[in-house]
């Protein structure tokens, strides 16, 4: 599934380096519709994941915590 907005706020996290295997987030959806679209940071116009907000909370956990 795919999702655009007019004028989504898209970041990459400061532990990204520069190596070009970064993705961007943007979190403009999460609070309006439980959504969180996932891109590649080096397709800025290409197409978007859209996660549901609790899989992508669950999978920052993960990332924290060292599971995944």
């Amino acid at each position: 599934m795919t999702t655009t907005t007019d004028s989504p706020h898209w970041f990459k996290s400061s532990y990204s380096g520069n190596g070009g295997q970064c993705i961007k987030v943007c979190a403009d959806l999460a609070a309006s519709h439980g959504l969180v679209p996932v891109r590649d940071s080096k397709y800025p116009t290409g197409p978007a994941l859209t996660v549901p907000t609790h899989a992508f909370a669950a999978f920052v956990a993960g990332v924290k915590g060292g599971t995944v």
